[in-house]
């Protein structure tokens, strides 16, 4: 199935696996690549060695595209950016909105930009300073979300901006991809999907959970970093929203410091960075410093298995999937499926 997506980054089908942190590493990403799809391989949580070793190791698992995901806000995205061009990786995507300047550098290198965005006029902005497609994820999507569902927000930016659109937030088989091409997306971007395959290493007791979830376990809290944030409800985010602003900077203050010390960065990093995400969020300082918490609490339950000590962030999806195929079994079901549903449709015609 070709379309302006495949056609741009050089994938066989229009299925993105996204960037997620610490569920993203170069097992799933060069999966998802050799099924056809573009694999994401989230950077945020690693050192720039850490990545350059992950990057190199995507390549020895394929040979196909792939991609990596970065953090326009954090003040080394320079550094990794020079460093993916000079690893010769095809595509940079982003959770903010990068910078003119660092679009500029990349796509001046042949590197392919993909901005996420969640909101019409980021898709305009972005476009607008020379991004190559974008990826729109209404508040379906699990993660730092939005309040405006995919099938409102997606014809919006659709409408808007004369780049290719992928669709994120509520995605998972094929009759999804050949809603969102009808809408006019150039194809799908799929996080939690991804996540509950063989080829994730997310621990089987994480995954066991979201396979249990309904989607009314799936919650939209503040409560974690002070941004709302799609997650499964668990005994911990109920505890965190019953708990004094007080308790939580404490226990937030722990776990940044363990986040700073794993990922390599010094504290005049973190604070950098911190005064970065303030002013682009337009936090409060307390709502910063519990940002800098959520990597350890993410990384207890996707690397550690402990979901008591943890947050799952997902998708509503989790309470419609029930199985973990493999990246190729997932993609070529995906594939066939959105196949039957255009010929069901052109029938009907």
């Amino acid at each position: 199935m070709e379309t302006a997506l495949t056609r741009l980054v050089g994938v066989r089908h229009p299925i993105v696996q996204t960037g997620m942190g610490w569920v993203a590493g170069p097992r799933l990403v060069s999966a998802a690549a050799n099924a056809g799809a573009l694999g994401i391989l989230a950077s945020a949580t690693m050192t720039l060695d850490q990545l350059r070793g992950a990057i190199r190791e995507v390549g020895s698992r394929t040979a196909a595209p792939f991609g990596v995901n970065l953090r326009a806000d954090a003040g080394d995205a320079g550094d990794r950016a020079r460093l993916i061009i000079d690893e010769g990786v095809r595509v940079a995507s982003f959770a903010l909105a990068p910078s003119r300047e660092l679009i500029a550098e990349l796509k001046e290198a042949g590197v392919v930009v993909i901005p996420s965005v969640g909101a019409r006029r980021h898709a305009e902005k972005v476009a607008a300073w020379g991004a190559d497609a974008v990826i729109v994820q209404g508040g379906e999507g699990g993660g730092h979300t939005g309040e405006v569902a995919t099938t409102v927000l997606l014809p919006q930016v659709v409408d808007a901006v004369r780049i290719p659109v992928v669709a994120a937030g509520g995605f998972f088989d094929g009759r999804g991809l050949v809603a969102a091409l009808a809408y006019g997306a150039a194809g799908v971007a799929m996080g939690t999907r991804f996540l509950l395959t063989s080829d994730s290493t997310v621990p089987d007791a994480a995954k066991a959970r979201y396979l249990a979830a309904t989607v009314r376990d799936v919650t939209v809290t503040t409560a974690v970093d002070g941004l709302p944030h799609r997650m499964l409800r668990t005994d911990l985010v109920d505890s965190l929203e019953r708990s004094g602003r007080a308790r939580a900077l404490v226990h937030a203050v722990r776990r940044a410091a363990g986040f700073r010390k794993l990922s390599g960065l010094t504290w005049r990093r973190m604070v950098r960075d911190g005064l970065a995400l303030k002013h682009g969020k337009e936090l409060s300082w307390s709502q910063v410093l519990l940002a800098a918490n959520t990597p350890m609490l993410l990384k207890a339950a996707m690397v550690d298995g402990r979901a008591d000590l943890g947050v799952m962030a997902s998708g509503q999806v989790a309470g419609v999937i029930d199985d973990l195929p493999s990246c190729s079994e997932l993609v070529e079901r995906i594939m066939k499926e959105a196949e039957r549903v255009r010929e069901r449709l052109t029938a009907v015609r």
